[in-house]
């Protein structure tokens, strides 16, 4: 009774710390797209721009991204790898979850000092626009590393039982001791250090279910306290660094469009017209699956929204033509892939932000090479479907499809707005998703009629969260990638990818295998985050065009994140179709070949991407 007492006590702290930090994230999502949107209103409209919004913005995203990576701690959204957990007995993975937190908890606590030193450095600084202490922005980084260690505390004070948290206490304290008394055979190790805390730990950590972005965080924390004498205060500089370029504030704004274009039916608009257009032909709804999803990625940017708003539509009246579930399921994974270059995309973002190419040229480069994967989509669709028994299938009157039409109009114009304003020079790729989302809360009150206030709380909140974890994923990513820099890695990788034999075409070949294999382990974003910087300047050496590079990255990354085994998006497809994993193993293989060798088009015909710049 003593324990279930107390229990109920580290729950109520638990869900009232979590409200006060919950409240604040979703306030800070409103008040950033408020300032943004702002911004565009007074240039482009007033011609009196704001020149305090953008900094302002950056102040606001900072705590929102601390924030967000504190709320997805305390509701175990951070991404991570679970494939070797998953396969543990009950009694073990109940210790490697322990194991996990007690990892994030440590690294938290060891870069604890270093974050408030950070902040103490940031006084001094004052802000060109707004005039005020730069501390007023680093102090998000204590206040969330803080946060995010209180959160991880409590859930091993519930979650764990008596046993499993002494044990995995135990396991990491040992290991943790153990590197530190080893530090000084490290000294003499040279590179031999890049293997043991960027493979060994890094690697490991990852593989052993630990969040990506705590993983990272470890691997170049031992790197840098235990293999040199850099200030540890740098680590948290180079984690405000990665997080804090003003255009991954599209980050959480696309991730909120994605879930008020659910919201508000205009998914469901877009669906509706596709599945009357082409219902009626042999795997009809099979390309309504492909198109659609091409359609819904060019509006959310985020990958679970779409899956999120389409399968729900399409799979019932699917399954009632006889479709199986594990060909459902596996023609939703593989469109996940094929519109990993769709404008607004995450992985486009990213890359924009640690390389430097043009956002607007990613946006323009992305919509072709898409459309060639979904072409291929439609030709491994079109042979498996050849046989399909259409004798109780209807076809829509083209009155009804031209009703259709007009009513998923307003959501088929939303993704030519948002390029369009990007490319016309209205606003950027970050303020122009303050243009989406107030184009799709109109469309929901207006034209839509269904907007429910009660969901816009926990999607703010959700918003929040998501984008929390991959904020914190490149925060810590850049802090690694910064550390390879420093130890001479990248010269020694530029100067082997460079001295292959074969130029571009091998070059192209190997990036090929490497994103698709970091693709399937890291996702998108972190592997961008690490190696883009590295590899980007050696593609543009030898003469391979910053976007066509881009375009081969992203669909090799997107091949390997919707494979199984491994790939996360896999089973992320698999959960929103609600289908067994093991039903969609062996249909899914004949789409991933096809996406391979579109992608290996895509790779050889440089004008597919940059036909339009």
């Amino acid at each position: 009774m003593t324990d279930l007492v107390h229990l109920a006590k580290l729950a109520r702290l638990e869900a009232a710390l979590g409200l006060l930090v919950e409240v604040p994230a979703a306030l800070l999502v409103l008040a950033d797209i408020a300032v943004l949107f702002s911004g565009v209103v007074a240039r482009f409209l007033l011609h009196r721009p704001l020149i305090w919004s953008d900094e302002l913005a950056s102040i606001l995203f900072l705590w929102l991204a601390m924030l967000g990576a504190a709320v997805a701690l305390r509701r175990g959204e951070h991404m991570r790898m679970t494939a070797l957990l998953a396969r543990a007995g009950r009694e073990r993975r109940a210790l490697l979850e322990a194991v996990a937190t007690c990892a994030c908890l440590a690294f938290l606590l060891m870069i604890a000092w270093p974050a408030w030193e950070y902040a103490l450095e940031e006084r001094a600084i004052t802000t060109p626009a707004l005039e005020i202490s730069n501390a007023w922005r680093a102090a998000a980084l204590p206040a969330g590393v803080g946060l995010m260690a209180a959160f991880a505390a409590l859930r091993l004070a519930q979650a764990a039982g008596r046993r499993e948290l002494i044990a995995a206490a135990a396991i990491v304290a040992a290991i943790v001791c153990a590197f530190w008394l080893a530090a000084p055979l490290f000294e003499n190790l040279g590179r031999a250090n890049l293997l043991i805390f960027f493979v060994g730990v890094a690697a490991g950590s990852v593989f052993a279910g630990i969040p990506i972005a705590f993983a990272f965080g470890l691997g170049i924390f031992g790197y840098l306290a235990l293999t040199t004498s850099t200030p540890l205060m740098v680590i948290v500089g180079r984690i405000d660094e990665g997080m804090s370029h003003l255009i991954l504030l599209a980050v959480p704004l696309f991730v909120f469009l994605g879930l008020l274009i659910e919201m508000t039916g205009m998914a469901r608009a877009m669906v509706a017209f596709l599945a009357a257009l082409l219902g009626h032909v042999r795997g009809g709804l099979s390309y309504v699956l492909i198109g659609a999803m091409y359609l819904v990625s060019g509006i959310s940017g985020s990958k679970a929204a779409d899956m999120a708003a389409v399968a729900p539509a399409l799979f019932p009246e699917m399954k009632s033509r006889g479709a199986r579930e594990g060909e459902l399921v596996a023609l939703l994974a593989a469109t996940g892939a094929q519109t990993e270059t769709v404008p607004p995309s995450l992985v486009l973002i990213t890359i924009g932000s640690v390389t430097g190419v043009s956002i607007a040229a990613l946006f323009t480069g992305g919509l072709l090479p898409a459309a060639v994967l979904g072409l291929v989509l439609c030709a491994v669709v079109s042979f498996r479907y050849r046989h399909e028994d259409l004798s109780q299938v209807r076809r829509t009157p083209p009155a009804e499809v031209l009703r259709l039409l007009l009513i998923a109009l307003p959501a088929l114009a939303l993704p030519l707005i948002i390029r369009s304003a990007v490319v016309e020079g209205v606003a950027t790729a970050t303020e122009v998703s303050t243009i989406g989302i107030i184009y799709a809360v109109l469309a929901g009150l207006v034209i839509y009629r269904q907007f429910d206030w009660r969901r816009l709380g926990p999607m703010l909140v959700h918003t929040a969260s998501l984008s929390g974890s991959i904020l914190l994923i490149i925060g810590t990513a850049t802090a690694m990638a910064w550390g390879l820099t420093q130890s001479g890695f990248s010269r020694a990788l530029a100067e082997m990818m460079g001295a292959m034999p074969g130029g571009a075409a091998m070059f192209l070949a190997m990036s090929i295998l490497m994103f698709t294999v970091l693709g399937s382990v890291l996702e998108g974003i972190p592997a961008i985050v690490l190696f883009g910087p590295l590899l980007f300047p050696i593609a543009r050496s030898l003469g391979v065009h910053e976007v066509h590079y881009a375009m081969v990255v992203v669909l090799s990354m997107g091949l390997g994140l919707f494979a199984p085994p491994l790939g996360v998006g896999y089973y992320a497809a698999c959960a929103i179709g609600r289908v067994n994993p093991d039903e969609g193993i062996r249909p899914i293989a004949g789409y991933m070949v096809a996406l391979l060798a579109g992608t290996i088009v895509v790779a050889a015909v440089p004008w597919l991407s940059t036909g339009f710049l």
